[in-house]
């Protein structure tokens, strides 16, 4: 099968504590959000925190 085409996203492959995985699929599940989406929420948090801005053009 081919591999979808994403146009605004960019694939990427990472690893979560184990006490994590279940916690966090049930968020998606009870809030209806995709996981790619709640993913790019936390990490925009954390660019904030950590003091990291987006360049002129790029996404918010």
């Amino acid at each position: 099968m081919a591999e979808p085409f994403l146009k605004n996203r960019k694939r990427f492959t990472s690893s979560l504590d184990n006490k994590l995985v279940p916690l966090f699929d049930e968020l998606s599940r009870t809030t209806r959000i995709p996981k790619s989406r709640l993913l790019d929420e936390a990490i925009e948090d954390l660019l904030k925190k950590h003091g990291v801005t987006p360049s002129v053009g790029e996404r918010s």
